[in-house]
């Protein structure tokens, strides 16, 4: 089952620093590690951020599992790369047929699949530290969201876990009526997107209710409402968010002094 649900520790230091704070630090840290395309920025940023995860109270096992959908990703990249690649440069080192690898086109995809990483794992950490009613609040009273924007998206963020468990009762209620695929893909493939539209179908007709509830509950209301829950933006906050900016560009200092920056455009 899918689970959104914080999993550090919250005593941890960095854990207990406010959810806005924590975000824009995941935004500053991978915004300017987009602008490079060479290895060494990203790979300096990863080392940085598994550093710092015991600082989060984030366990290694955890991190690696909540990740792992991004090993899909990088496989896709060094594909798509390997077949596709315009710059054939540099010293050849597989040629079968019309598959060309070379050096240059390795050091790109490498250099893809760690900004890919380096970019994500951030995000990975602040969900996995922050519990997402604080980060509602905390984008309302800190970040000047508007309420009804930042409660629907935690309403839909408490969902999302539904999903995982409704795809499974609609599957089970279709072999329970004698529907089942066997090994043959391509019915797998029809029952795939039949029950995927089936579960779309499901979550429209929950939104809209959701979206009613809210409504008449006054999010839709001009109003200003009141704060249950307050969530302070101090010092070590600012600090988190400064150090992320320093630690990034660090980083890209790194690779600009060995020589090995690429810009994105140019």
């Amino acid at each position: 089952m899918i689970s959104l649900e914080p999993v550090a520790r919250p005593e941890a230091p960095l854990a207990r620093r406010n959810p806005v704070a924590k975000l824009a630090a995941a935004l500053v840290f991978s915004v300017v590690l987009i602008a490079t395309l060479d290895p060494v920025a990203p790979a300096i940023a990863i080392a940085i951020e598994l550093a710092l995860l015991p600082l989060f109270g984030v366990r290694p096992r955890v991190l690696a599992r909540r990740a792992a959908p991004l090993l899909v990703g990088a496989v896709g990249v060094l594909v798509t790369l390997v077949l596709f690649a315009a710059d054939r440069s540099g010293r050849v080192l597989v040629e079968a047929g019309p598959i060309l690898v070379t050096s240059g086109v390795l050091i790109t995809a490498l250099g893809l699949v760690l900004r890919m990483f380096a970019v994500a794992l951030p995000g990975v950490v602040v969900v996995a530290t922050t519990d997402p009613t604080d980060l509602a609040d905390a984008l309302v009273q800190n970040a000047k969201v508007p309420a009804r924007f930042a409660y629907g998206a935690l309403a839909a963020f408490r969902l999302v876990p539904l999903l995982g468990q409704e795809w499974q009762m609609i599957s089970m209620a279709r072999r329970a009526r004698g529907i089942d695929a066997g090994r043959n893909p391509l019915t797998r493939l029809r029952l795939f997107g039949s029950t995927a539209f089936t579960l779309l179908v499901g979550a429209i007709r929950r939104g809209t209710r959701l979206a009613v509830a809210m409504d008449a509950r006054g999010f839709d209301a001009a109003t200003p409402r009141s704060v249950a829950r307050r969530q302070r933006f101090g010092t070590a906050d600012g600090l988190l968010v400064a150090g992320a900016a320093v630690l990034s560009g660090a980083a890209l200092a790194v690779s600009i002094a060995l020589g090995t920056f690429r810009p994105l455009i140019g």
